[in-house]
């Protein structure tokens, strides 16, 4: 699972939020002498041009943003590919409660004619209850809890999740959902740990002017933090 996902202009890196402050410190060193405006966002523009913006959480100070980020929240997880998905509630990066499935959903054919048709319309089928499946577990684990959670973090299937987003029992659900998609292999319980640590983590998006993309290194995308 990759802790760097391209994103228009520039590309999205995961920070654990008691590295934040040190990061911002080393993107100072290498791009230079940094400004920090504070609104919704926080936007650090630094002397070469190159900007880091993340959210803000209501901070009103770099210190106040530190301390809401450093703050241990209760964060609903919904990781669905298909045939498979995890559902959780995960508080300061541990899975609280849980439900995990796989359903069989097989593969594309490529032979023609009405066994294709045959295949199509079982492999749907299979599809179908799979993702229905998923949907249900999403209601039973975290609407009950909605208003507990701080806000809810997605992983896995772009299409699979948005098969969920037009279940009108879940639409608090998406609501409370945050802009990023965690890119997570087949949801197993290992898999719904390892994206409660990573939920935790503050998405810091980076652009680099034209002259710094070149430059650009492991220290901007935090592994060297």
């Amino acid at each position: 699972m990759s802790r760097v996902r391209p994103v228009p202009g520039g590309r999205a890196v995961e920070v654990e939020p008691e590295r934040v402050e040190g990061w911002i410190g080393r993107f100072a060193d290498r791009h230079g002498a940094v400004d920090v405006q504070i609104g919704d966002q926080v936007v650090i523009t630094a002397a070469d041009g190159a900007t880091a913006t993340f959210a803000a959480r209501g901070g009103t100070s770099i210190g106040e943003v530190i301390e809401i980020l450093t703050t241990p929240r209760r964060i609903g997880l919904v990781l669905v590919r298909l045939g498979g998905h995890s559902v959780g509630v995960a508080f300061g990066g541990k899975v609280e409660v849980s439900a995990t499935d796989r359903k069989q959903v097989h593969g594309r054919i490529r032979a023609g004619g009405w066994s294709q048709q045959r295949f199509a319309r079982r492999r749907e089928g299979q599809a179908r209850v799979a993702l229905q499946a998923a949907a249900d577990d999403v209601f039973r684990v975290l609407v009950p809890r909605l208003a507990q959670l701080d806000s809810v973090v997605l992983g896995g299937d772009w299409q699979a999740l948005d098969v969920l987003r037009n279940d009108r029992r879940l639409r608090d659900v998406f609501r409370k959902a945050e802009d990023r998609v965690l890119d997570v292999p087949e949801p197993r319980r290992a898999i719904l740990d390892e994206a409660a640590e990573r939920a935790r983590c503050v998405e810091i998006v980076i652009q680099d002017t034209r002259a710094t993309e070149a430059g650009a290194d492991r220290m901007d995308t935090g592994e060297g933090a």
